[in-house]
């Protein structure tokens, strides 16, 4: 186990990286007149920065390391998320994308709205808010935290927590998404550089030998179908809970498609997308191999979420280590200002502008840079309990996994029939939400019953399907807008658009270009 000691070069190349971001945050922060230029920079965005920051808020402190960790204790399983998370995005931007950018919605829960009622739109905000902020952002700090405490263990932990929410949402507090979108697509690119380094270098450690790396790996660690009683990804936990889970981040959760509600217009937002989607499909290369590889170089860690500083400080030279340092602190903050500014917004519309509709530009404004900052201090006060908890940090995936199904049931259900109520996403909210929390409680944090959590999903997602069409047979077809349905209309809408598009800019030739090239890649891999 290698010393993880940081040197002066490499301190100094990740300080300058943090201060050209924040100098970069604070420049686009310039111009900022009304909270919709600040939460949605002036729907603007073109297809490269939506892509590449979408790929980056995914990319968090806690995955960036743990996905390496991941590769090191189980093997390739968990590249199921990133490869499933591809076809979704792709589902996403030639399916759903369209609805969300023609009705001009500012979050998610307000689209609820248009297609349900105000009640589904009201438990939808503050949903996304709990969970964004007590979750997401304090789950990534305290994750985050105990990384960096690897590499500064003389610093306590909370003044860690500290630092990393003063730098993921410093910037943001003036420069709104716009400084979020712009520091990401830098971020992002610096994570996938910092990754092929490592990805090349452990690869010419262990001679440049494809067998090498299979035979690196944990038994029957080097496929994607693990047996159905696998206790981390069973096979068929690919279709009951992966899939499903890729869905509620993908195209439910605001935090992420918030990005996307700033395209210039359909087609970047489609683009952008499908940029993404195909940027999921190499983090096997560059962050899940490298952990397997790693156990040749490391057999006996005492943490699997070790194994990516070590390798850091085995292989990158001083210089290339500050490098790897910035991509780390890179990847916490592209974390933290998108929930940030994300869970500000959905308080802001969703909460404040519907019955303060009096108060100015200028005031909302503040009031949104405000409500950045008290999320910030609150996933970081937040955070350092976690700890005294006892390994919760692992339950935060099933956790949602439990709660978030009749989120994706409502969605789903919305945007692809005509045919549910208004109140039907209301009271599926209300009673799958509370019965999920109890399923998390007997299964997950109680352990009262052995249930692998994508099978828990699985049954989440059954019962929430079975309350909204149980409210949707008994009751009558709503009169409902065309801009919030699919259907086949719309279909032939769409045809006739992209049919003045040249080939290699049509998303579902893209789209299905995409489907091909990683489905070629998964079929290598079970």
């Amino acid at each position: 186990m290698p010393e993880f000691e940081v040197s002066p070069i490499d301190l100094s190349i990740a300080g300058i990286y943090v201060v050209v971001v924040l100098a970069i945050g604070l420049w686009l922060s310039r111009g900022q007149k009304d909270s919709e230029s600040y939460f949605l920079g002036g729907r603007g965005a073109v297809w490269p920065i939506i892509g590449i920051s979408l790929m980056s808020a995914n990319l968090s402190g806690t995955s960036f390391v743990g996905l390496a960790g991941a590769g090191y204790g189980d093997g390739i399983a968990v590249w199921n998320y990133e490869w499933m998370g591809t076809l979704v995005l792709i589902f996403f931007a030639l399916f759903i994308l369209p609805f969300y950018l023609r009705s001009k919605v500012n979050t998610m829960p307000e689209f609820l709205e248009q297609r349900y009622d105000r009640r589904a739109r009201k438990v939808f905000a503050g949903f996304s808010i709990f969970t964004a902020i007590f979750i997401d952002s304090a789950g990534a700090l305290f994750a985050g935290a105990l990384t960096m405490q690897l590499l500064f263990p003389e610093v306590p932990l909370w003044t860690l927590i500290a630092i990393i929410a003063a730098l993921g949402g410093g910037y943001v507090i003036f420069g709104g998404l716009k400084a979020v979108m712009i520091t990401d697509t830098i971020q992002g690119v610096l994570l996938l550089l910092v990754g092929t380094i490592i990805f090349v270098m452990v690869f010419i450690e262990l001679g440049s030998s494809w067998q090498a790396v299979r035979d690196a790996a944990p038994e029957g660690g080097f496929t994607i179908a693990k047996p159905a009683d696998d206790d981390f990804l069973p096979w068929p936990g690919i279709f009951t809970g992966v899939i499903w889970l890729s869905f509620y981040y993908w195209t439910t959760n605001h935090v992420v498609v918030q990005k996307v509600l700033s395209a210039k217009d359909v087609n970047h937002g489609r683009w952008g997308a499908l940029l993404a989607a195909s940027l999921q499909v190499p983090f096997l290369f560059i962050l899940i191999l490298p952990g397997l590889m790693g156990r040749e170089l490391f057999p006996n860690l005492e943490e699997q979420d070790h194994i990516w500083p070590a390798l850091v400080f085995e292989l990158l030279p001083i210089g290339l280590r500050g490098l790897a340092l910035a991509a780390l602190v890179a990847a916490l903050m592209s974390t933290i200002d998108s929930v940030l500014n994300g869970s500000a917004s959905i308080a802001v519309n969703d909460f404040i502008k519907p019955r303060k509709k009096e108060w100015s530009d200028k005031r909302m404004l503040l009031i949104s840079r405000l409500l950045v900052g008290g999320f910030m201090i609150a996933a970081a006060l937040w955070a350092p309990v976690i700890g005294s908890f006892g390994g919760i940090v692992e339950y935060f995936q099933s956790f949602l996994g439990y709660v978030t199904m009749p989120v994706v049931v409502v969605f789903l259900a919305g945007l692809f029939s005509s045919r549910p109520p208004r109140h039907a996403a209301f009271w599926t909210l209300s009673i799958g939400i509370p019965v999920g929390l109890a399923g998390f409680a007997i299964f997950e944090f109680a352990e009262l019953i052995d249930l692998q959590f994508l099978y828990g999903t699985g049954l989440m997602l059954l019962l929430s399907l079975a309350i909204l069409v149980g409210i949707t047979l008994r009751s009558e077809a709503p009169e409902l807008e065309a801009e919030t349905t699919f259907s086949r209309q719309t279909w032939q809408d769409e045809t006739r658009e992209l049919s003045d598009l040249p080939k290699w800019q049509n998303p579902r030739l893209l789209g299905a270009v995409l489907v091909v090239a990683t489905m070629a890649v998964v079929v290598m891999f079970i």
